[in-house]
């Protein structure tokens, strides 16, 4: 709509509710954003509860990956001239613009804090060039409303236009630390969030905004009454979409929470629960956060018991494997010092630790780490038969959604039992607290705790495994220990052997016959 109205980027949407229905048009957003006409997307309706919108006007980011990053490009003021279409957008030199005009941008936006501000990030093209240089104090509602000065160019040199990217406009609040709590965005107001179907690969696009590592858990705060939050579908956020792409306005009583592991992360990995080690620089003693950054650790400081504790930290099970550039290689700051975990800590950073002997690590020595799933079958006839049941933060039954052999499968692999043999239904007489998990999710090779989301239920579902098999761990175990044995009953036969000899070269000539004979 913005666009069409040449208003530049959309800032804001909202409700205005009347006090009776009135004819109205049904407009599909699915629909406009197919790229059809407008006229194409109407329907004719009644309705009491009114769109608004808010365009930004003068400034807009292009080519971009959401709303809120982009080639910066400025309407021309053309205020004093009757004839609209005269206005132009141009684009802004770098030489004429610094953080604090972007600052100002990003807010006229509705957008958060800037985070990259770089000439020719998006692209370049021939289009008339402001001949401003802006000049804010960074609190204006608008970069209009900077004070500017006649800029001395007309064009840039190639690669320095602006391009920005702001931050969203997103915080956890209420939990015990900034990193945890319920989650809440800011469009015009913050306003917390609510929607269905959050697992913990949503949740991890929004840990990832706020640079606090990788998601823990997800849950709901119930209250007493509904009241205005914003709806954010799961899906939208998963596909790359800018969460204020993602937003619509409601009602809910029921709020999303989320725990970001705050320190620690695993990247490059197959799961939330796998990849390279990287811990958050402990910069708490200077007030500028952004001089905090991600550093690798070095596998010559860093064992087994400290692996059970990120594991822990990551609300993953067991680590499962350790070792070094499982996950690639980057050029990145090396973790100077060395943990020493006792294995029951809440947090890596709960260690003690003694300074490292290097900043640096031989290549293919940093540490890169397999965390199991928490997962278990529970009242069967063994440990690969019963309720399957999920610890995320406490444990949990599952709900039986259309469950498949094939969806199945992949529990009976994680907790090595062979293949499935079924799956049923178990119906008890009240809700309880359970996990949904979409096997659809599952059989795209998402690890289980990255399917599921919280809810209520009172179906749920068991699964019969053919069986325990031994772990690739456990098989290594087997082998050494049956070569052991071997080699000591090797050794046993070649002694005795070799004393039989002895004692029949000693032995007079009718035991020599005997033996022989024997």
């Amino acid at each position: 709509m913005c666009k069409e109205l040449d208003c530049g980027s959309a800032a804001s949407t909202g409700r205005r509710n009347e006090s009776s229905n009135r004819a109205a048009w049904e407009i599909s957003p699915d629909c406009v954003e197919s790229g059809s006409a407008l006229n194409e997307c109407l329907s004719s309706g009644f309705s009491s509860s009114i769109i608004k919108i808010t365009c930004s006007d003068s400034v807009r980011l292009v080519n971009g990956t959401s709303l809120c990053s982009g080639r910066l490009e400025v309407k021309s003021d053309q205020s004093n001239q009757s004839n609209q279409s005269n206005q132009w957008w141009s684009s802004v030199c770098e030489a004429d613009f610094d953080q604090r005009d972007a600052e100002v941008v990003c807010r006229e936006l509705g957008c958060g804090a800037p985070s990259v501000l770089w000439g020719a990030l998006y692209g370049e093209v021939e289009a008339p060039m402001l001949a401003k240089e802006f000049q804010c104090e960074g609190n204006e509602s608008a970069l209009l409303d900077c004070r500017s000065s006649g800029s001395d160019r007309n064009t840039c040199s190639p690669g320095k236009a602006v391009g920005l990217t702001c931050l969203e406009r997103v915080r956890l609040v209420g939990g015990s630390s900034r990193c945890a709590g319920a989650l809440e965005v800011k469009r015009g107001e913050w306003r917390p969030v609510f929607g269905s179907n959050w697992t913990l690969t949503s949740a991890d696009v929004m840990c990832k905004e706020l640079d606090c590592g990788s998601a823990a858990s997800t849950g709901r705060r119930n209250e007493s009454s509904n009241r205005a939050a914003w709806e954010i579908s799961p899906d939208c956020v998963e596909s790359g979409s800018a969460l204020n792409e993602c937003l619509s306005s409601g009602f809910s009583s029921s709020i999303l929470k989320i725990t970001c592991s705050d320190s620690v992360r695993l990247v490059n990995g197959t799961s939330l629960c796998s990849g390279r080690l990287e811990v958050k620089s402990d910069q708490s003693n200077q007030s500028n956060q952004s001089n905090q950054w991600w550093s690798l650790v070095c596998e010559a400081d860093f064992d087994q018991r400290d692996a059970e504790v990120v594991c822990r930290e990551l609300g993953c099970g067991a680590p499962s494997v350790l070792w070094g550039a499982l996950y690639g290689e980057v050029e990145a700051p090396m973790w100077t010092k060395e943990f020493h975990c006792e294995g029951n800590e809440s947090a890596l950073l709960d260690c003690r630790s003694a300074g490292s002997a290097g900043n640096t690590c031989s290549p293919g020595k940093a540490v890169g780490l397999t965390c199991s799933e928490r997962v278990r079958l529970v009242g069967g006839s063994s440990r690969c038969a019963g309720a399957l049941e999920v610890k995320q933060g406490d444990w949990r039954p599952v709900y039986d959604s259309n469950w498949t052999l094939t969806s199945a499968a992949e529990v009976c692999r994680e907790l090595h039992c062979g293949s499935v043999v079924s799956t049923e239904l178990r119906i008890e007489s009240t809700l309880k607290s359970s996990w949904e998990i979409r096997p659809d999710c599952v059989q795209s090779g998402s690890a289980l705790r990255e399917c599921m989301s919280p809810m209520w239920s009172s179906s749920f579902l068991e699964v019969t495994c053919s069986g325990p098999t031994v772990s690739s761990i456990g098989l290594v175990r087997l082998v050494v220990l049956s070569l052991g044995l071997l080699l000591l009953i090797t050794v046993v036969c070649v002694t005795h052997q070799v004393t039989f000899i002895a004692l029949l070269i000693k032995a007079p000539a009718q035991m020599k016959h005997f033996a022989c004979e024997y």
